[in-house]
């Protein structure tokens, strides 16, 4: 039995699983249920520069109500792009996949009696 590909397990995978575990943390959690590793510690970079960033920017002040939702709207965007971005990766890995079978597949000769 052969191991699968990085193509197959990710077409296996549920694109909706992904892309909603990917939306509701956060920080790349479908990407982990994806077997993407390289993807989910640059989401993880990400959002770890965001936060250092946030904290650089505001060293010995609070920081206002419109620099907090700044702040929560960076993430949300990183989590978007994030979800949109593994739903893309799924579609392209099923039509990998699904080109592979048919090009393995034999073709079938017409005929009456075959």
């Amino acid at each position: 039995m052969d191991n699968p590909s990085k193509e197959q397990i990710l077409a296996a995978s549920s694109g909706w699983v992904a892309t909603t575990l990917n939306f509701l943390p956060g920080l790349g959690a479908g990407y982990l249920y994806q077997r993407r590793w390289i993807p989910y510690f640059v989401t993880g970079g990400a959002a770890t520069a965001w936060f250092v960033l946030g904290v650089v920017l505001n060293v010995d002040t609070e920081p206002t109500k419109a620099e907090q939702l700044v702040g929560i709207g960076g993430l949300i965007l990183i989590s978007i792009t994030t979800m949109v971005e593994a739903k893309i990766a799924h579609k392209k890995a099923i039509l990998a996949v699904e080109e592979q079978l048919q090009a393995k597949t034999p073709e079938k000769k017409g005929g009456l009696f075959r």
